[in-house]
């Protein structure tokens, strides 16, 4: 697969605590020059990424991030304010609270309420899948497609595990068409990307992948027209 190609379905992530507007104008910088599908930030960076960008790049920003353990009414406020400083798309974290204790219908609840906050926006719903049984992940991918969510995401990138492709691979079969699949964390080669690909990712949450464009153009001695 092309880099190009792979470069057009990620999300290029930085979601590190202490990162700074600088760093988030650069990270905007590169997946412009990259035409990567969105950057993802932090909510606090969204209306200064606005303001830098303008509309020459998506922003996504991620909700209840990254433990999902708030409120419902706490999410969709955070999710209203993300979109009223720019956010146009909605990356947040289920309440694996909920779904430890089998409250199937609150979880639900949880996600409407958010989805009902983003109405004309991209909803992706992270479900932390290191932290799930299998049990667990297909009963999610029910909920997850029948609360009107665009994406089903696999992970934070901060818990104990990211992406895998038997998760991918799991998600994409027990999700109807309708709902598509976002890998994150651990993507640390373009291997790894082109395979989640393969198994049904439309999008992936990474930023080293971008990093690994940059590098193959410096090898190159001049840029890439490719991109």
């Amino acid at each position: 697969m092309d880099i190009k190609e792979i470069l057009e379905k990620c999300d290029h992530t930085l979601l590190r605590v202490d990162c700074t507007s600088q760093e988030i104008r650069n990270l905007c910088d590169q997946a412009i020059k990259y035409h990567c599908a969105s950057v993802c930030i932090p909510p606090c960076h969204v209306a200064g990424a606005k303001r830098y960008v303008g509309d020459k790049l998506t922003l996504c920003t991620v909700i209840g991030f990254p433990n999902g353990y708030m409120t419902s009414a706490a999410k969709a406020f955070e999710a209203a304010d993300a979109i009223q400083n720019g956010a146009d798309e909605i990356d947040m974290v289920i309440n694996l609270s909920m779904v430890k204790d089998g409250c199937w219908v609150d979880v639900a609840n949880d996600i409407r309420a958010v989805r009902e906050a983003t109405r004309g926006k991209i909803l992706k719903v992270i479900i932390e899948c290191c932290l799930l049984t299998e049990e667990e992940k297909v009963h999610l991918c029910k909920i997850v497609s029948d609360c009107g969510a665009d994406f089903i995401k696999t992970s934070t990138g901060f818990s104990k595990g990211g992406a895998t492709r038997e998760d991918v691979k799991l998600m994409r079969e027990n999700c109807p068409d309708t709902v598509k699949v976002k890998a994150a964390g651990g993507i640390a080669s373009l291997q790894d990307a082109e395979d989640f690909i393969a198994l049904g990712a439309e999008r992936l949450g990474t930023s080293r992948v971008v990093k690994l464009a940059m590098e193959l153009e410096n090898q190159a001695g001049a840029p890439n027209e490719n991109y």
